[in-house]
């Protein structure tokens, strides 16, 4: 297998997922920056790789694979360790809906293309927004410099939340015949 730069650019992203951890539990004031900036490079390495792989038309089998797995476990593991550091129920609760969803859409993306109907359950235009609610909540979350920030965040993460159930339902409605077919 060539690797080609869409696919490095994933790489690299999975790559500063040990480093986005130890960022956060650093013991120095400037830890939080850090952490919240590492997720911003990896966001944006995440939507650099995908134009870059359609522009040059570099697409590749193992980049298709492993940018999902990428983006999903660089937001669990910030998803975990924003609650961690809240330790309050009001934002585990939409962070482990959040979690939840991924496992349900991943395996439902799977059982529809093991029967051949894949591109019914393909991504929407309402899990773009949810991404970009999660993603501002997560890096305010993860940054905290004022209570202005970590405010917006949550307002971020609970839009995330309700945007993360209407998507899944309807990834669900559109399998609906498939997973209920006898």
């Amino acid at each position: 297998m060539q690797f080609n730069i869409p696919t490095l650019l994933t790489l690299f992203r999975v790559i500063l997922i040990p480093f986005f951890v130890v960022a956060f539990y650093l013991p120095f004031t400037w830890a939080p920056f850090v952490c919240a900036l590492i997720f911003v490079i990896a966001a944006i390495t995440d939507w650099f790789d995908g134009f870059l792989a359609r522009r040059w038309k570099q697409t590749t089998r193992f980049g298709a694979f492993l940018d999902p797995v990428a983006d999903k476990v660089m937001v669990a593991t910030a998803l975990v360790l924003v609650t961690e550091h809240f330790h309050v129920w009001w934002i585990t609760l939409p962070a482990a809906t959040m979690i939840v969803r991924e496992i349900i859409i991943s395996a439902l993306r799977e059982w529809m293309a093991e029967i051949g109907k894949r591109s019914s359950v393909a991504v929407s235009w309402i899990g773009k927004v949810k991404t970009s609610a999660q993603m501002l909540a997560l890096v305010g979350l993860l940054w905290r410099p004022d209570s202005y920030i970590v405010a917006a965040g949550v307002i971020a993460l609970y839009i995330a939340a309700v945007l993360t159930f209407w998507s899944m339902f309807q990834y669900l409605n559109a399998a609906r015949g498939d997973l209920l077919e006898p």
